[in-house]
C-alpha cells in the first residue's frame, strides 16, 4: 500500500507514459543523432536558424523521429500541425492545405509533420505536392521504411532526406539516468538503481528509446520498497524485459538487409557470422524455408562444381526445415550456413549463364545448326535436318569435333571454371576437351589424365 500511494502522489500530467512525459522540448535535450543534431552539423544550423526545408525523417522506431519535429515545432516561428497517416484522409488534407495556402498569402509559413508517412498512398501523398512546390507548407515526415520505395518519386526529389540511426548503449543509458533525476521522470522518488540495471534496460531496447523508457517504468512500478527507498531488484527487472523484441520486418527493409548479410557472410567464407546473421532471422520469426530456399541458390551461384555436394547438402536441409520446422530445424540451417562459408568458391555457375543469356537477349535468334536438329519426318531429312551429326557414343573417343553452337556464337565460352576446390578437376576436363576438339594434341580428352587415367608411358 505504501508503493502504491508514492505512484498515486505523483500528479496527473505525470500518469502520461513517460517517453511522453521527457520528450525533449529543445537540441539540447535531445539524446543521439550526433551526425545530424551535434554542434555544428547541418540540421541543427537549420533548426536554430529557423530555415528548414521540406525533409523525410527516416529511421526504426523510437530513435527521435516525432521528438524530433517537436524540437521543431517549439523553436520555429511557424504554425506547425500534426497530421498522422493512420487517422487522417484525403478530405483532411484537404482542409489543412487551403488554410496553410490561406496562411502563405499573408507571410505565415505552415510546417505540416506527418508521422508514418509511408502509410499514405500514392494519391494522398500527391495531394501535398503542390502545397510543397508553391511555399504553402514544409512538410515532415516520419517513415520507418526505405523512402525509395514508400514515398512518391516527386515529393522525394522535393525533400531533404536525413536518416536517424538506432540510439546506442551509452546514448539510451544517458536518456535513462535522465529519467531517474528529471521531475517530469521519477526525480520527486527515492530510487535506487544501478548502473548495471540500466546497461540492462539499454541493452534490451535495442536502440528504442521508447522501449527503454516504457521498460524503466514497468520496472519502477513494481519496484520493492524498503525502508523508504524504492529498489529495482533484478528479479523485478527480468519479469519486465521478458524476450527481447528484435528488429526485424519479414516485408520490410530489413529484411532484405539480414538475408543479404547472411549470403555476403558465408561468400565471404566467414561461418560466425553467417551464424550470427541466421540468429537473427529465425529469432525475429523469419520462415526456416525461405532461407533454406536461398541457401539451395548460394549451393550453386557461389559454391557450384567447386563442391558439388553442396547442393545436395543444401537441398536435403531444405527437407528437414520442411518436415521439422522451427525449432527443431534451426540446427539444420546452422549445419547448412556454417558448410557454405566453408565450402571452396566458385560462382563459374552464375557467370556462364548471366554471359549466355546477354548474348541470347542482345543478339540476333540464331536458328539451331542442322547438324543437331531432330529429323523425324522424311521433308526434315530432304531439308538436311540432322545432316552431318555425328553420335559421341559411336565414336572410339566418346566426343566429336562438330560444334554445337550457332555459327555466329562459335568460339564462345560462357562456363570458365575457377579452379578452387573440385572444380580444379572440372577444368582440367574442359581444357582437355577444348585442346582436343580445337586440334591442338590428338590425346583423346576421356584418356587424358584430366580424367583420372594415366598418361601412357614413353616407349
Amino acid at each position: 500500500m505504501k508503493q502504491m500511494s508514492l505512484v498515486e502522489s505523483l500528479n496527473p500530467v505525470e500518469t502520461q507514459p513517460l517517453a511522453s512525459r521527457l520528450r525533449p522540448r529543445t537540441l539540447e535535450e535531445f539524446v543521439g543523432q550526433e551526425h545530424l543534431v551535434g554542434e555544428g552539423r547541418i540540421l541543427r544550423q537549420m533548426i536554430e536558424r529557423d530555415q528548414i526545408p521540406s525533409m523525410i525523417l527516416w529511421g526504426p522506431p523510437g530513435v527521435g523521429k516525432t521528438t524530433l519535429a517537436n524540437v521543431v515545432a517549439n523553436l520555429t516561428k511557424a504554425e506547425f500541425v500534426n497530421f498522422s497517416a493512420v487517422t487522417s484522409g484525403i478530405k483532411e488534407i484537404k482542409e489543412i492545405m487551403a488554410r496553410a495556402e490561406a496562411g502563405r498569402r499573408v507571410g505565415l509559413r505552415t510546417v505540416l509533420f506527418v508521422d508514418e508517412i509511408h502509410r499514405f498512398n500514392k494519391a494522398q501523398q500527391d495531394a501535398f505536392l503542390p502545397y510543397v512546390e508553391q511555399g504553402s507548407i514544409i512538410l515532415i515526415g516520419a517513415t520507418t521504411e526505405n523512402p525509395s520505395f514508400e514515398v512518391n518519386s516527386a515529393l522525394l526529389s522535393r525533400s531533404k532526406v536525413f536518416v536517424l540511426k538506432a540510439l546506442g548503449e551509452d546514448d539510451l543509458v544517458r536518456l535513462l539516468r535522465r529519467a531517474l533525476t528529471d521531475e517530469r521522470g521519477f526525480g520527486k522518488l527515492a530510487l535506487d538503481v544501478s548502473d548495471e540495471t540500466l546497461r540492462k534496460i539499454a541493452v534490451h531496447a535495442n536502440g528504442d528509446a521508447r522501449n527503454a523508457l516504457g521498460t524503466l517504468e514497468a520496472a519502477v512500478a513494481n519496484a520493492e520498497l524498503k525502508g523508504d527507498r524504492l529498489v529495482l531488484s533484478d528479479d523485478v527487472l527480468a519479469q519486465c524485459i521478458g524476450r527481447k523484441a528484435l528488429l526485424y520486418d519479414k516485408h520490410g527493409e530489413e529484411h532484405y538487409n539480414i538475408i543479404s548479410a547472411l549470403h555476403k557472410s558465408m561468400r565471404n567464407s566467414d561461418p560466425d557470422a553467417a551464424v550470427y546473421w541466421l540468429a537473427r532471422m529465425l529469432e525475429g520469426g523469419e520462415d526456416p524455408l525461405y532461407i533454406a530456399r536461398r541457401c539451395v541458390r548460394f549451393a550453386s551461384e557461389d559454391v557450384g562444381l567447386a563442391d558439388p555436394n553442396a547442393l545436395l547438402l543444401a537441398n536435403a536441409v531444405w527437407d528437414a526445415c520442411h518436415n521439422l520446422g522451427v525449432p527443431e530445424c534451426n540446427v539444420h540451417l546452422t549445419q547448412i550456413v556454417v558448410y557454405l562459408a566453408l565450402a571452396p568458391k566458385s560462382n563459374a555457375m552464375e557467370a556462364a549463364y548471366l554471359k549466355a543469356a546477354k548474348d541470347a537477349q542482345e543478339r540476333m535468334a540464331e536458328p539451331v545448326p542442322l547438324n543437331i536438329r531432330n529429323a523425324p519426318t522424311r521433308l526434315m531429312k530432304a531439308l538436311d535436318y540432322g545432316k552431318g551429326y555425328t553420335y559421341a557414343h559411336d565414336t572410339d573417343e566418346k566426343i566429336a569435333r562438330m560444334s554445337c553452337l550457332p555459327e555466329a556464337l562459335a568460339g564462345r565460352r560462357y562456363y570458365e571454371p575457377c579452379g578452387l576446390g573440385l572444380e580444379a578437376r572440372f577444368k582440367a576436363r574442359l581444357a582437355a576437351v577444348r585442346d582436343w576438339r580445337e586440334g591442338r594434341t590428338d590425346v583423346p580428352p576421356f584418356s587424358s589424365p584430366a580424367y583420372g587415367v594415366p598418361a601412357a608411358k614413353k616407349s
